[in-house]
């Protein structure tokens, strides 16, 4: 497990005050806590049954390993976002057969297609508290590096114990910075298969341009069906395994959603940071992501050339570029919402009032104080080597040389006891490992892959000398444009490009490795030595704030309660649950916002370029006003998408919104461009989540791209 000062686990999470809607990414044991405010807000079932994760409706909700989906038949039918099931769509995609273009509608269930050999549905079986257990053995460590190999030894141990039955996968989180731990069991269903989805100029409608924005027209949903072996336990595919069958799966809303109706989320939230140090808030501000946004911007734009002239290209990078761009505008978004809220003065003076306070609680203050001391010395060594640690990281990861770099580590690891390995290397990994390295057979092209290290390579001659990584110098033998020339040269010879040679190495020993002369090999094992010994030191800093980060954040949880204010947990991609009401904002400008948008502002956005190159078939429907018994009375019309007063970030796409009834009512896939910042500061003014409405998810199956196999499967009536 890696930690650092910016992506440890800095989580919150005890005493409360008054909760309120909107506000708060909750973990399920503090539900019936917040009972009141939740029958406030409009919930009609029992906020104990919430609480129940494996029950109904939270025992259908599940995760896919980075966004989050739900059941919704007895046939193991889940649903999620478009983007979300977009590695899926790319895989299954060639220039003559590009379902990103086209979509794709498998006529039956024997016609639906593997989503990929790493496409993965977890289900949620058990959380259990070890906060104990994992305390005493940091404890016992005799240094900081001890102690960081101690927590990755406990946490190895637990989650060996927990995957004794191999049909579940076992995820190990950390709150609090380290004041709480959690295990949490998930079965964990290996054969994934796509069933459905639109295409692109429905599913991505209005693409980057609409990215983060409102009003918004996206049709951004797709479904996959979960299959296990013919007794019923998770298995890889095979053709003949049968669809799983699910104790619980959502319904869909029989009461139509409206202005200022209770909705909740229930999803696996990636990362926030709202108890973050003002100064690691100011390198993120300040560095972080003006610098890697533009990297990106740079990587789009080599990638779009090439794929301009090669539709090969276009397809094998279509899902790296729209992360890439997504990232992009996320960040753009936060920086500018940063600008617009004076973060920065926000989280020094909320970080000063906690120092004050400290300062008058005696010792226990002063150990705090220690700690948030402690936190900035670690801030700063991280900080002193961020450019190499960016620019190296990036090199080591791309393309041939991170295959190469992957598989020679794992090499290494397998000399050991499996208990003794890196996470990430263990038994448990392999079967991801194996397909990380079939998958990218479809997302690698070696000229593609040279231009993409020659960009690093240039970069990487930008550091400092005293920055440079000396086995990378040694390598590229100089530091100019003819050393790189001459090494992308050798490069291209690799193997790596072949699947064949990239499954062998998956079998070769250490001194295999060592002995190649593969030139992507041999830089791997020039480089390897450099790369242990910067881990080890970030053990070891990592040690240290195990001591200080937990420290210090329960001493602000301790003045939030002195303050009288609650307190929720940061994400962590653990899941939680949000609760708020249907209804728009008011924009910067002073325009008010509707939270509905409708099938008519589709036609109307329509110019039939990309990426408002709405398809025929919808334009038509909607034309004739064939809105299939779909139409909001209030409203006149079908409604597309709506907004809500959640607290959400990524990782929560895919997620299921559900009604007062815990009925599904849409599905979330995005936030306003005003609060893409709330990663850091909450903004209840202006933060909303992007939803798909479940009756434009129904009326394009019914009336545009139909699939009555799979809506009759949800038990949904075609509408008259």
């Amino acid at each position: 497990m890696r930690y650092t000062i910016l992506t440890a686990a800095i989580a919150l999470a005890g005493a409360m005050g008054t909760a309120a809607a909107g506000e708060g990414m909750w973990v399920p044991q503090q539900l019936p806590q917040i009972a009141g405010p939740l029958q406030k807000a409009g919930l009609e079932l029992p906020p104990e049954q919430l609480a129940d994760l494996t029950g109904d409706p939270m025992g259908a909700v599940v995760s896919l390993g980075g966004c989050t989906a739900s059941f919704v038949s007895p046939q193991g039918l889940v649903v999620t976002n478009h983007h979300c099931a977009y590695g899926a769509i790319q895989l299954n995609s060639t220039p003559e057969n590009n379902l990103i273009e086209t979509g794709f509608n498998a006529a039956t269930i024997a016609d639906e297609v593997s989503a990929g050999p790493n496409a993965r549905v977890y289900a949620l079986d058990s959380i259990e508290d070890v906060t104990a257990k994992v305390k005493a053995a940091i404890a016992a460590a005799p240094d900081a590096l001890g102690r960081t190999q101690a927590l990755e030894t406990i946490e190895k141990q637990l989650v060996a114990a927990c995957e004794s039955d191999p049909a579940y996968r076992c995820s190990f989180y950390s709150f609090a910075g380290g004041n709480t731990y959690r295990l949490f069991k998930n079965l964990e269903i290996k054969d994934v298969r796509l069933a459905y989805a639109p295409p692109r100029s429905i599913g991505n409608y209005g693409g980057e341009v609409d990215n983060w924005m409102w009003p918004r027209h996206t049709g951004d949903f797709a479904y996959y069906r979960a299959y296990v072996g013919p007794d019923g336990k998770p298995a890889a595919y095979a053709k003949n395994n049968v669809p799983y069958q699910p104790k619980h799966w959502l319904t869909i809303a029989s009461q139509p959603l409206g202005v200022g109706d209770f909705v909740m989320v229930a999803g696996y939230p990636g990362r926030t940071a709202r108890y973050a140090l003002a100064s690691e808030f100011d390198e993120t501000a300040q560095w972080s992501y003006p610098t890697i946004k533009a990297h990106y911007e740079n990587l789009v734009v080599l990638v779009e050339a090439a794929g301009a002239k090669d539709e090969g290209i276009k397809v094998k990078y279509a899902s790296t570029i729209k992360g890439w761009q997504n990232t992009m505008k996320n960040y753009g978004g936060q920086l500018e919402g940063f600008e617009r809220i004076d973060a920065s003065q926000a989280k020094h003076d909320e970080e000063a009032a906690v120092l004050a306070w400290l300062r008058g609680q005696g010792a226990k203050g002063e150990a705090a104080l220690a700690a948030h001391a402690r936190l900035l010395e670690l801030n700063r060594i991280d900080s002193a080597t961020r450019e190499r640690d960016l620019v190296f990281g990036q090199l080591r990861r791309t393309g041939a040389i991170g295959a190469a770099t992957s598989l020679y580590r794992l090499a290494i690891e397998q000399q050991k006891p499996d208990a003794e390995r890196e996470p990430g290397y263990q038994q448990r990994d392999l079967p991801n490992f194996e397909g990380s390295m079939r998958q990218m057979e479809k997302r690698y092209d070696p000229t593609m892959d040279r231009q993409l290290q020659q960009y690093w390579l240039r970069e990487y001659l930008k550091l400092p000398a005293a920055h440079r990584v000396a086995a990378v110098d040694a390598w590229l033998g100089g530091d100019d444009e003819a050393a790189i020339q001459a090494a992308l040269d050798q490069l291209a010879k690799t193997q790596l490009g072949s699947l064949d040679q990239r499954l062998a190495l998956l079998q070769a020993d250490r001194a295999a490795f060592e002995a190649s002369t593969d030139p992507a090999v041999q830089f791997a094992v020039a480089v390897m030595p450099t790369l242990l010994k910067l881990e080890e030191q970030a053990e070891t800093r990592a040690g240290d704030a195990l001591v200080a980060r937990p420290a210090y954040l329960q001493a602000v949880a301790d003045y939030k309660a002195s303050q009288g204010e609650f307190v929720y947990p940061d994400a962590n991609s653990s899941l939680r649950i949000t609760f708020g009401n249907v209804q728009g904002y008011t924009k910067l400008d002073g325009t008010r916002q509707a939270p509905f948008t409708t099938l008519e502002q589709i036609a109307a956005k329509a110019t039939g370029e990309e990426p408002f190159d709405a398809p025929k078939p919808l334009l038509d429907a909607i034309a004739a006003k064939n809105y299939g018994g779909l139409a909001s009375k209030e409203l006149g019309t079908v409604p597309v998408n709506f907004m809500a007063d959640l607290d959400i970030t990524g990782g929560n796409s895919g997620s299921p919104v559900m009604d007062a009834r815990g009925e599904l009512v849409g599905l979330v896939f995005d936030m306003n461009w005003e609060s893409v910042s709330s990663n850091w500061v909450f903004d209840p003014a202006m933060t909303r989540v992007i939803a798909l409405d479940g009756r434009y998810m129904r009326w394009i199956m019914q009336e545009v791209y139909p699939a009555p196999r799979l809506l009759q499967e949800m038990g949904v009536a075609e509408q008259d």
